[in-house]
């Protein structure tokens, strides 16, 4: 009995020892998962490149969807409209196609500097549009026009509007959002920093450029554009209506690098491609074949996320349609191809791995298409 006994004491003492291993390594897990979450963020600097776009009648930037804050914006800056950098802002457009993500490209890479900006790398780092362009004029006229407008002093007074939306935002959207998924998924570890910045000037437009620093990881941001409800006057209380923007956005820094291993057939595929949707994928500035095909593999990758957590038949159902109203008609056939990818994971370690099965998709995908648009010629 004694034996027994003190059998029972040491597989308690052993379950005991168990249990706090296991709070111990939940503990960690928690810890280290709080840890990784993503913090929403404003940013001046991307203000500053927003509201300059928007100040030079930048279509992209003059959605005015921003309610109160598009109206203080406009009180604000109106009277800069002849500003020295306006006709030259508008002249870099017109030659050189400073427009859209480019703009962001350039926000991101600069930085607050006492009463000025800065740049935070040489303009190899910005989006190649930029490449051409005199950086060192540029800076001295942004800074004439960030000294001339006081532009700080409207970012400071903003602040508790700013900090509210970031609010909402962390609430409503970012529950949608599961970091992990990604490795998951791609089966590769990301290397990529991510961020979230708010453009608060942006209106429906949403943008995901990167940059890298000095000895400093790869930087990811998703720009998210802000737009409030004609209705109620205020953004993000439907946090479903944004996330698969956001999920888009973070798919890119797996997706775009995978092109190049294939870029010799991926070539003549993202061609006909965007022949076949040409005014469609004009509209949304998607107008190079690397654009085209990157895009339909992220959008794809988007349904696929969608599927996997949680997201409603109907919620997936009307993300496909959405992609095909955009112009992106062959989203069906991607789709079930990645799906596939999902079913074989053990003959697929990574996404990569399964990329030659894409290109087959979308080259399967143009033989039919061209097939059942010429049948009756």
């Amino acid at each position: 009995m004694k034996q027994i006994n003190a059998f029972f004491l040491i597989i308690t003492a052993v379950q005991k020892y168990h249990r706090r291993i296991l709070l111990l390594l939940t503990m960690l897990s928690v810890a280290t998962f709080a840890q990784s979450q993503i913090k929403v963020e404003t940013s001046e600097t991307v203000e500053l490149m927003a509201i300059l776009s928007r100040t030079a009648e930048f279509q992209e930037y003059c959605m005015d969807m921003g309610g109160q804050y598009t109206k203080d914006t406009e009180t604000w800056f109106a009277p800069y409209k002849n500003h020295p950098i306006i006709s030259y802002y508008q002249e870099l457009r017109s030659y050189f196609g400073i427009s859209y993500d480019a703009v962001m490209s350039m926000a991101i890479n600069l930085a607050v500097d006492g009463n000025g900006v800065k740049m935070l790398t040489d303009k190899s780092g910005l989006e190649r549009r930029w490449h051409n362009v005199e950086i060192d004029t540029f800076l001295v006229k942004l800074n004439q026009f960030y000294t001339d407008t006081h532009f700080h002093d409207f970012y400071m007074q903003h602040q508790k509007f700013y900090e509210s939306v970031l609010k909402t935002y962390e609430t409503n959207v970012m529950q949608y959002f599961y970091q992990d998924w990604y490795p998951r998924f791609y089966g590769t570890e990301p290397t990529d920093q991510f961020r979230v910045v708010i453009g608060f000037t942006n209106g429906a437009g949403n943008y995901g450029p990167s940059r890298q620093l000095p000895n400093q990881p790869k930087e990811v941001f998703a720009i998210c554009g802000y737009r409030v409800d004609e209705n109620t006057g205020k953004a993000y209380e439907n946090g479903l209506d944004y996330a698969s923007t956001l999920i888009h956005e973070f798919n890119h820094s797996f997706v775009n690098p995978l092109y190049e291993t294939h870029a010799e057939q991926l070539a003549p595929i993202g061609e006909k491609l965007l022949n076949l949707s040409y005014r469609g994928m004009n509209s949304q500035a998607y107008r190079n074949i690397v654009t085209v095909i990157n895009e339909s593999v992220v959008r794809a990758a988007v349904i696929i996320y969608m599927q996997e957590n949680g997201f409603t038949t109907e919620q997936v159902k009307a993300e496909m349609y959405d992609q095909i109203g955009c112009a992106f008609n062959w989203m069906p056939e991607l789709v079930s191809t990645l799906q596939d990818y999902t079913k074989h994971r053990n003959r697929y370690k990574t996404l990569a791995d399964y990329y030659p099965e894409i290109v087959k998709c979308l080259s399967k995908y143009l033989k039919e298409e061209t097939k059942r648009i010429e049948k009756p010629l």
